[in-house]
């Protein structure tokens, strides 16, 4: 895809969304003896997602599993929208969309495997972490450079951000 069409998919965005296991976090989940679950999330992540609630944005959540470590994140990020234990990921999607008064092409959404790819067929711009299954890459419109976990969502947030012609507003806090 063209740094032209990249922008214009970009441009209309209004809602990023995105899965947990494998896209902000690496996909490894630890469950301890006592059956307590953690994750590791990546501060630049989460930081982009501060970013781009800031430049009115919003940010949503959809996971197929349930984990109060993500209900803590989340509510850490101020994201309100948020659906836990998304067996079909398509039904959340839908609802938000009406909830939100949105339409497909106002729908960014980053996932890393085939059980998300329902929905990156209807999100306006469809993102893959660059560690996603190779099987979900070539119905994307965007791979990252970098993996789950580790920068991938605040790439897509500079990339949306950029494409809007926003980003330089938002640096200037910061020079």
């Amino acid at each position: 895809m063209s740094n032209i069409e990249m922008r214009e998919k970009i441009r209309p965005i209004k809602l990023l969304l995105m899965d947990v296991d494998g896209v902000l976090t690496d996909g490894g989940i630890t469950i301890d003896n006592n059956g307590v679950e953690a994750k590791t999330f990546h501060v630049r992540d989460g930081h982009g997602i501060k970013l781009l609630q800031r430049a009115g944005i919003k940010v949503g959540i959809i996971t197929g599993r349930k984990s109060e470590v993500v209900k803590h994140r989340a509510a850490e990020l101020g994201i309100e929208i948020l659906y836990q234990g998304m067996k079909v990921k398509m039904d959340a999607y839908s609802e938000i969309l009406a909830d939100e008064g949105l339409k497909d092409d106002e729908v960014a959404y980053i996932g890393d495997d085939i059980v998300d790819l329902p929905v990156l067929n209807r999100a306006g711009f469809s993102v893959a972490v660059a560690d996603a299954s190779e099987s979900l890459k070539p119905f994307v419109d965007h791979v990252t450079v970098l993996g789950g976990g580790r920068g991938a969502v605040r790439e897509v947030v500079e990339l949306v951000l950029k494409g809007q012609g926003l980003w330089d507003d938002i640096m200037k806090r910061y020079i």
